[in-house]
């Protein structure tokens, strides 16, 4: 997976890893991003947050997480970070929790994927994970929708300008 790579920059302003996401001009919606800063100001992970038209809320989030990033580390049966933010902004503040996780294999393109299907106790909740070849743990988490092997076919890098300071 060549397109998954770190970059090196002498002086990082965004993270120091490809973003992989769905493009936000195949999404029908609005795009917001959110920055996990680390206590030393590096970047701990982005997350995109996808709200449809109409004010709906939010139908999906994608986190892209790097190895040792606090957020990666979870107690047994704590939700994953991205669904525990895809609740917290639906107004939804019932308890949830992993239920099962069942490892599956999905091609991305000429690339096998070792993708984690979580069931969360808030059925309506659809979460799923992979680790990229760089060490980067995607997880995407929708409301309401199933994740298709579809959806992996979308995920891109995005580009780097979108998240530079200033």
């Amino acid at each position: 997976m060549s397109f998954l790579r770190r970059r090196s920059a002498a002086t990082p302003t965004g993270p120091d890893f490809d973003v992989l996401a769905m493009d936000p001009g195949d999404w029908p919606g609005d795009l917001g991003a959110g920055l996990l800063p680390g206590p030393d100001g590096s970047c701990q992970g982005i997350y995109l947050r996808y709200d449809l038209f109409g004010g709906r809320g939010p139908a999906m989030l994608i986190g892209n997480l790097p190895e040792g990033s606090p957020a990666r580390e979870l107690e047994e049966g704590q939700v994953p970070f991205e669904v525990a933010q895809l609740l917290a902004a639906l107004g939804n503040d019932e308890p949830a929790e992993v239920v099962q996780a069942e490892d599956t294999p999905v091609m991305q393109g000429d690339n096998l994927l070792i993708v984690r299907r979580i069931k969360i106790s808030e059925s309506r909740v659809a979460c799923a994970q992979f680790e990229r070849s760089d060490g980067v743990q995607v997880t995407i988490a929708t409301w309401d929708r199933p994740i298709t092997d579809d959806l992996y076919q979308l995920l891109k890098p995005l580009p780097a300008e979108m998240f530079q300071a200033g």
